[in-house]
């Protein structure tokens, strides 16, 4: 449901919100007073916002309009959600749009979490402390994601993944249901690091992690690298060619060893 653009002057409260058809709030729901309602995106146009049954929303969260948030879902203190994407990024200039923002029933979101606009996050999923999801992410029912994560542009997460703190999955990184990554793994997607120069800029290649692969920390995979099925990459391995699903392999750079024991 779309709204014409408006422009509001002085404070308005989640009454007149609901008052107006902007806010949607089901039963047992449990509302800091702190916590903000923004159903407008940065070019006016306005979004209704939905907290299904007994939604928790902790001190100074800031909801955005396009918002639909499922039953028994806990948003912790400081978490902004729906937030529209605003400037330079990923070789655009975004222009502060809006866009529906799905999270589950049952979801986790603990203090500080960021997920923008266009997002999507499956039942009986938890998000740790400060990590950021942006545009257009979607994250599978029953994963985990821990503190420190920053998950870019159109990652894809399957159901049932683990993601360690601290690691940065680059824009579009597709990662397959049962996936585990360890701690403060980095991906990479450009194979040429070129900055700002749309006559030179050549298609970015992001990784892929398949079905059930287990990743060691500190591991780096280098841009448009598969990890097979099942397959097992070593703590701090430097990841430069495709490994083949059920191999373990690690060093610098990896290298394929053994076969993984069922």
């Amino acid at each position: 449901m779309m709204h014409p653009t408006t422009t509001v002057d002085g404070p308005v409260t989640a009454t007149d919100l609901r008052r107006a058809g902007l806010l949607e709030i089901g039963d047992g729901c449990r509302l800091h007073p702190s916590a903000v309602f923004v159903p407008a995106d940065m070019l006016g146009t306005l979004r209704p916002i939905i907290l299904g049954a007994r939604v928790s929303i902790g001190a100074f969260a800031v909801v955005h309009g396009g918002c639909r948030v499922g039953d028994d879902t806990h948003l912790g203190h400081r978490v902004i959600l729906g937030e529209p994407e605003y400037g330079y990024a990923m070789r655009q200039v975004y222009q502060g749009v809006g866009s529906t923002t799905t999270i589950g029933s049952g979801v986790v979101m603990r203090a500080g979490a960021t997920i923008y606009a266009g997002a999507h996050v499956g039942d009986d999923t938890t998000i740790g402390h400060n990590t950021l999801l942006r545009t257009n992410v979607v994250v599978g029912s029953g994963s985990q994601l821990a503190a420190n994560l920053t998950v870019e542009r159109g990652t894809r997460i399957g159901q049932g993944v683990r993601c360690s703190p601290g690691s940065h999955l680059t824009a579009d990184t597709v990662v397959g249901d049962r996936v585990f990554l360890g701690a403060g793994i980095r991906t990479v997607n450009d194979k040429q690091l070129i900055w700002r120069d749309p006559d030179n800029e050549q298609p970015l290649h992001p990784p892929v992690f398949e079905y059930a692969c287990k990743i060691g920390s500190g591991a780096v995979l280098l841009a448009g690298i598969t990890v097979g099925a099942q397959a097992l990459v070593g703590a701090g391995a430097v990841v430069t060619r495709d490994v083949p699903a059920n191999t373990i392999v690690y060093g610098v750079p990896a290298r394929a060893h053994e076969q993984v024991t069922p």
